[in-house]
């Protein structure tokens, strides 16, 4: 008999920008969708909420050399995270596939959360 795996948190980014030919209207009405969508997953436990995040923001590299906006190229924009609560990142993607504003431009990279403490490994160089 197998053991079914606990659930595991999974990381949803929301990346991509709105399809320039949706009106307001057409994207007020899908924002209004995928808040009912995650609420309903939430009830059932499959996700926790995240937060959007704002346009603005600050990037800080080497020599701490700080600069406006978080963003590299405009379709790397990321614009909110959720937590996806699944067995497996397939089950993850799998929930997340569901988010309407799929269809209005914006995609999602789910990525699993690494329970282990950061370490440096240099065989990994």
């Amino acid at each position: 008999m197998s053991e079914k795996a606990s659930p595991s948190e999974y990381l949803v980014l929301s990346r991509g920008q709105w399809d320039k030919t949706a009106s307001r209207d057409q994207i007020a009405k899908v924002i209004d969708q995928f808040y009912v969508w995650i609420d309903g997953l939430v009830d059932k436990g499959k996700m926790k909420h995240g937060q959007r995040l704002a346009s603005e923001g600050r990037t800080v590299g080497r020599r701490n050399v700080i600069t406006d906006g978080p963003f590299g190229e405009s379709k790397e924009v990321i614009g909110g995270f959720w937590f996806v609560v699944a067995n497996s990142l397939d089950e993850a993607a799998e929930i997340a596939a569901g988010n309407p504003c799929l269809d209005y431009g914006l995609f999602l990279e789910i990525r699993p959360l690494n329970p282990d403490i950061a370490t440096v490994d240099n065989t990994n160089y």
